[in-house]
């Protein structure tokens, strides 16, 4: 076999040499008579497969990087340790992205180059285990965490357009391995069963923006106004989740209602907690090492003693914890657990609202629980209506001790709705980009959480939500524009630009290479 001109054996000889996992110069090569075989195109077409199965992977492994701090939590909670997974998510993925990709580079460039495709037994088995290791994670993410395949439904409303040009370009450039593989095979019908495999799947290339919606495709005075933060259990990246400290830098990042979980001590006396254990969140195992570390079980004169922030500093559950300041690390070490009395003082004079849930929701006396809560809350002075109910629970009783108290449910609304549904709070997967338009329409406010990264806030800032529960404020605040904006006229023209250029590449790469 030939080499085509331009391809020196030197270069077809290092090509060869990763790929084969042998040093075969040109000479030996063409003495031996190595030729693809069709058990070597049917290796190709599994690295190719194998290279798309693990693209898709890293597609989705970082949009779920948006919720991975609830995985992080959840692995502390089962195995009392703490490690950012997400890093070794990433990295796993990155190795396992690269390999197949240089694999995949390999190949094209030794078909250009008209040298055979050998691929190496050791590449073959790493292949077949790169293969089960992500269908493995895709069937871990379909069973313990089925709600991001709707993360990917709406991930892909914010980057449908930018994907359907990359896989054009990529198409479009495989034209030239493939253009060079068909004049060179002898085989009629694998010519012809080639072509209409490549150009059915450019044609729906070119035709995918048809079925490709984006609510952030419209014009720049359609843009609804930029949604309202909500600090996740205060601003948990800058300080300790459920301090006053948090408190106060959420309200340094412009957020309007401060989120949090209430918990009840055994001599009842509201505390502001997520976990229904002390472990993560504060040193409960050192200052009580032979008590059992359920948050209702505790006393407020016990709670006092135990420190809320130093785990912050030690475990750091968010990167942005190395970029703290001396007086930050400093002031960590100070916090102690809130009482919900102090949180709404706190609130008031900040003038921001306060967004609770009263855990845990199964407790024999939550009945209880939700008398002194409202006590607590007559009691503090803080306007009713900055005061965000969402507990299910006695809720009728409630509205009756606290009419002023604004009423934020956990569901959509009933079609046969008895009293006007006016505040939602629901996880960002469980709206449609339809739904919150809708209500925006009947006035109902929709809140939805968690919300951390730009591209998922810019999503639902075009669909117009009224506000986000997010762990990023800092990193919201900023944002004075969703990451981008196109008008549908613009689209159509770089949709039929892109393709135009397409089609004139693919025609040029088989005319030039016969």
């Amino acid at each position: 076999m030939a080499d085509p001109p331009g391809c020196c054996s030197t270069c077809a000889t290092c090509l060869l040499c990763p790929y084969s996992c042998q040093w075969i110069t040109a000479k030996k090569e063409k003495r031996k008579g190595l030729r693809t075989t069709k058990c070597d195109c049917s290796w190709f077409l599994f690295l190719f497969c194998v290279f798309l199965f693990t693209l898709v992977w890293l597609y989705f492994a970082i949009i779920i990087l948006n919720d991975f701090h609830n995985f992080n939590e959840f692995i502390f909670r089962q195995r009392k340790l703490w490690l950012d997974w997400s890093l070794v998510l990433l990295i796993a993925t990155a190795v396992l992205i690269s390999y197949s990709s240089v694999l995949l580079v390999l190949a094209l460039c030794l078909q250009l180059c008209g040298q055979p495709l050998k691929l190496h037994w050791v590449h073959k088995i790493l292949l077949i285990l790169t293969a089960l290791v992500v269908a493995a994670a895709f069937t871990g993410l379909g069973i313990k965490w089925a709600e991001e395949w709707q993360s990917a439904r709406i991930s892909l409303q914010a980057t449908g357009p930018f994907l359907h040009i990359g896989a054009v370009g990529g198409m479009t450039l495989l034209a030239w391995p493939l253009a060079s593989f068909i004049y060179r095979t002898r085989n009629t019908g694998l010519r012809v069963f080639l072509l209409l495999v490549y150009w059915a799947a450019m044609i729906a290339l070119y035709l995918a923006p048809l079925g490709i919606t984006s609510p952030c495709i419209m014009e720049e005075n359609q843009l609804p106004p930029k949604p309202v933060l909500v600090g996740h259990r205060g601003a948990p990246m800058l300080a300790p989740e459920n301090t006053l400290m948090s408190l106060h830098k959420a309200v340094e990042c412009d957020v309007q209602v401060f989120e949090t979980d209430v918990m009840v001590s055994a001599d009842g006396v509201p505390f502001l907690m997520h976990d229904e254990e002390l472990t993560r969140t504060t040193n409960v195992q050192a200052v009580f090492p032979d008590r059992a570390a359920q948050s209702t079980a505790f006393n407020w004169t016990d709670l006092q003693q135990l420190d809320a922030g130093s785990w912050f500093l030690e475990r750091r559950p968010f990167p942005t914890v190395q970029s703290l300041s001396p007086a930050d690390r400093n002031e960590t070490t100070k916090q102690r657990i809130p009482s919900l009395g102090q949180a709404l003082e706190a609130a008031k004079q900040s003038n921001i609202s306060i967004m609770f849930d009263l855990r845990p929701e199964n407790h024999s006396d939550y009945q209880n629980f939700v008398n002194v809560t409202l006590g607590v809350i007559l009691q503090s002075g803080i306007p009713l209506q900055q005061v965000l109910w969402l507990p299910d629970g006695f809720r009728e009783d409630v509205k009756q001790q606290a009419p002023g108290v604004q009423q934020v449910y956990g569901r959509k609304r009933l079609k046969n709705e008895k009293e006007p549904v006016l505040h939602v709070n629901l996880p960002y997967q469980d709206m449609s980009s339809e739904e919150i338009r809708q209500y925006r329409q009947d006035n109902i406010s929709v809140n939805l959480y968690v919300v951390n990264q730009p591209w998922l806030f810019s999503v639902l800032w075009c669909s117009g939500v009224s506000s986000v529960t997010t762990n990023a404020c800092q990193v919201l605040k900023e944002m004075k524009h969703p990451i981008w904006l196109l008008p549908s006229s613009t689209y159509f023209m770089i949709w039929i630009v892109v393709d135009c250029v397409s089609f004139l590449i693919i025609i040029w790469a088989f005319v030039l290479l016969k």
